[in-house]
């Protein structure tokens, strides 16, 4: 399963704009900051979030769910952004930032940075989910604070479910210091014989297997009241039944980072997935980036730690409060308190696509657009199934990047295949951790006869693409999805994403192109509609900027919106400012990262920047330009970073049906907008604040429109159908 022999793409001229470098040069000089710190933005998007769980506006249960996404976005941080800043360090390539601080100040800062959102992290806990949590019945014990009756279950509990489990690692010389795994919870020991102590000072590690829960709910009392107690605490408590005939001393619990990227020249590599089934062995033994401890460790188990573990203490972060906070996560599932939720919202089945005979009868009549979540992922998991075990259909394929557990894409493909359909699936690899599962995938399917590629070498297949070669009375035709999320019917439910099927020839024909670039030979393929990185896309998005550039200059009206999740590319950033200069009113809306910096006098001052955090991750892409007379409008796969446009495969696809776009442009990008509670404006400082409300102006919500106006087009379509 060796990836297909393919030629090097070469990266698409730059088309930088006319101002592009004296912008830099002439803002700089007047002290003034053009750029944003790639990591700086990133942790301040974290902030964000952060928000939403001291904001008393969000259900309790929520709000703890958003603490524990604070901390699983801070791991992922650390192992791919902090690991990859501390390589330039202490390497001769480390190039300065687009801001242009070395990676030195960079590590400096983010440092600074992140400390302060790990404070205010527990503060939150401390201070404000805790005790509501308290209040609501649902409380959090230490082992200093079980009753007699408590420490009774909690013994029971540790004899009959976590001692068995456990493997206490000595360390002294005949034991070397143990492996600690990336991201697992160990506990450090120290003990000694108590007949002669002055002699013996022992240390041993338990590390502690994934498989046990670590939050851990005791029996409910007769009161009500739902106790949890941490599994750190229960495996302190108990660490002496480990160590028959010592003492112990202490018992900390600690968990290590450790970098997790991959370090694969898919060039070079004769056999792609073995490889990177190698590399992820590896990983595990990836150099330590970060160690989380309890604040009162002794100072030499410290020590000890940070020696073995090759790590400074700045590097450490002593907690005052639980480790591990992404365990709260599970906290609403183990909690039956629809009242501390956000109300049940069950993503809307069109029912214009219920009584259709097929989805491939419902696409001819006209193109679909969803939008997810509020409008279900069904009819995309229907587009592959349908494909499957219809006798029309002769061929299936599908990228597939992430997908969830139990795939029902990939059952559907597996099904196809046997049903003696040509099948392919792109399956890409290196889907950042997700490439043990998608080797799972690839090797699944390859048993079941699918053809199985991993894409360009050297580039990420990152484009969400499906489409069906279908037999019909008047020919061949082609059905295709396009969409700006994963074929994840889990994930869908989560993020907001857009979805469009069609069977419009002029756009079945750019994917089928695009298909048999990626499964054949490509040098440079002539892309008549979709926008496809790395071959027209940086280049077309430049022109279309330049253009609205060129119309405002010339009188015309001229406007871009665009909605992504990132933007980084310091060629676009630069030609977001030239077009600025020239009076293009431009609107952004960024989730996360943003390097360009809106409302700098005399630069960005025709730029406005939100970002909205709320209910669901915001995930669509979506780009408008007025282009005069000739609006476009995209959507598809792609933020506007370098990585994106010279080292993936992504795809846009144009919005060419007429009420499709004015469900965009008219309601869609109008509500991202006008959100005036989920929403925060981007300040020349790099900072965000909340949208300033106008005396009259009524609270809005981007999401909750997109809910009730779901409800609201099924519940005419039920009237229309009925």
């Amino acid at each position: 399963m060796s990836p297909p022999t393919t030629q090097r793409i070469k990266r698409s001229t730059k088309i930088t704009a006319k101002t592009g470098k004296s912008i830099a040069q002439t803002v700089a000089g007047g002290g003034k900051i053009v750029y944003a710190n790639r990591e700086l933005s990133w942790l301040a998007f974290n902030q964000r979030v952060l928000e939403q769980a001291q904001s008393d506006t969000n259900p309790l249960l929520e709000r703890a769910k958003f603490l524990a996404i604070v901390s699983s976005n801070l791991d992922e941080f650390f192992e791919i952004r902090i690991a990859g800043l501390l390589q330039q360090k202490d390497s001769a390539w480390g190039e300065p930032s687009i801001d242009g601080l070395s990676p030195r100040e960079q590590l400096k800062r983010a440092f600074a940075e992140i400390k302060n959102l790990v404070k205010a992290q527990y503060r939150c806990w401390d201070e404000q989910l805790g005790p509501a949590l308290a209040k609501e019945k649902i409380t959090f014990k230490t082992a200093a604070q079980l009753t007699a009756a408590e420490r009774a279950w909690v013994q029971a509990y540790f004899t009959k479910q976590v001692q068995p489990v456990l493997t206490p690692l000595a360390i002294d010389q005949s034991h070397p210091f143990p492996q600690i795994a990336n991201k697992t919870l160990n506990v450090i020991v120290t003990l000694d014989n108590p007949d002669t102590p002055e002699l013996e000072d022992l240390t041993a590690v338990l590390p502690v297997p994934r498989i046990l829960p670590r939050l851990v709910q005791m029996t409910p009392d007769r009161s009500g009241t739902q106790t949890f107690i941490f599994l750190s605490d229960i495996i302190k408590l108990h660490a002496g039944a480990l160590f028959p005939g010592y003492r112990i001393n202490s018992a900390h619990a600690f968990r290590v980072t450790r970098n997790s990227d991959l370090y694969i020249d898919d060039e070079e590599a004769e056999n792609l997935l073995k490889r990177i089934e190698e590399e992820l062995r590896n990983l595990r033994r990836g150099a330590a980036v970060r160690m989380e401890i309890e604040a009162d460790v002794p100072e030499n188990v410290f020590t000890l730690l940070c020696e073995q573990l090759k790590l400074s203490p700045e590097f450490v972060f002593k907690l005052e409060g639980p480790l591990n906070l992404v365990r709260m996560m599970s906290l609403p599932d183990l909690v039956d308190r629809p009242d501390l939720k956000y109300p049940v919202f069950t993503p809307v089945e069109l029912p214009s696509l219920r009584v259709a005979t097929s989805i491939f009868a419902a696409m001819q009549e006209r193109d679909i657009l969803l939008h997810h979540p509020y409008e279900s992922f069904n009819p995309v998991v229907d587009f592959v199934q349908q494909a499957a075990r219809d006798p029309g259909v002769l061929a299936i394929k599908q990228t597939l990047y992430r997908t969830s557990g139990d795939s029902p894409i990939i059952s559907a493909l597996i099904e196809a295949s046997r049903n003696g359909k040509q099948v392919t699936a792109l399956i890409e690899l290196k889907a950042r951790f997700d490439e043990a599962n998608n080797i799972k995938w690839a090797k699944e399917l390859e048993e079941a006869g699918v053809h199985v590629v991993f894409g360009l070498v050297g580039h990420k297949t990152h484009c969400k693409c499906s489409m069906i070669v279908r037999q019909e009375a008047d020919g061949l035709r082609h059905y295709a999805h396009i969409g700006t999320g994963n074929y994840n019917p889990k994930t869908a439910r989560l993020y907001t994403d857009l979805s469009l099927l069609t069977c419009n020839p002029e756009i079945t024909a750019d994917v089928a192109l695009l298909f048999n670039s990626l499964t054949g030979f490509a040098r440079s393929p002539e892309f008549k509609h979709l926008l496809v990185a790395p071959f027209n896309l940086h280049a077309r998005i430049q022109e279309l900027i330049a253009t609205e550039a060129a119309n405002a200059t010339a009188g015309k009206p001229a406007r871009i919106i665009a909605k992504m999740n990132k933007l980084v590319d310091k060629v676009t950033i630069d030609n977001l400012y030239a077009a600025s200069q020239a009076g293009v009113q431009i609107d952004l809306v960024v989730r996360a990262t943003c390097c360009l910096l809106p409302g700098v006098k005399g630069l960005s001052d025709n730029i406005r920047i939100r970002n909205i955090v709320g209910r669901y991750l915001e995930h669509s892409r979506i780009f408008y330009f007025q282009n005069d007379t000739a609006p476009l409008l995209y959507c598809g796969s792609s933020d506007w970073m370098t990585r994106n446009f010279f080292r993936r495969v992504e795809a846009l696809v144009p919005i060419y049906q007429p009420d499709l776009r004015d469900r965009i442009l008219n309601d869609i990008l109008p509500a991202e907008l006008r959100d005036n509670e989920d929403a925060r404006e981007l300040q020349p400082n790099g900072t965000y604040l909340p949208h300033i409300r106008q005396e009259g102006d009524a609270s809005f919500s981007a999401q909750k429109h997109f809910m009730a106006a779901a409800q609201q087009r099924a519940a005419e379509q039920i009237e229309v159908v009925g």
